[in-house]
């Protein structure tokens, strides 16, 4: 019992997605409007393990966790800007990609 309270402690500490140099690049915007410089490149959708067996994760974590690895793929639609389209569900969460002038 001890060694499983250890461990789900020490996973809970974890950060398990490193943000990518790529990534650095990438700003995330707020929900709301979209400043006019911006055109949309598309969709991403990212998951991470939200549950590990009987232990829920933090919801703070695992939405952090989401928005560095979108901000990790969004270089590759060739996009500079992301913004959730809503809340995460089940560890999946979907953001639209933009590409911002001035940047």
């Amino acid at each position: 019992m001890i060694l499983a309270l250890y461990f789900v402690t020490t996973l809970s500490a974890c950060t398990w997605v490193p943000i990518e140099s790529v990534g650095k690049t990438v700003r995330v915007l707020p929900w709301g409007a979209v400043p006019s410089d911006c055109q949309s490149q598309g969709e991403i959708t990212v998951s991470v393990k939200n549950k590990i067996g009987f232990y829920t994760r933090n919801a703070l974590r695992v939405q952090d966790e989401l928005e560095t690895l979108a901000r990790n793929e969004a270089p590759s639609i060739n996009a500079n800007t992301v913004q959730a389209l809503g809340q995460p569900v089940d560890g999946t969460q979907r953001f639209v990609a933009f590409r911002c002038g001035g940047r």
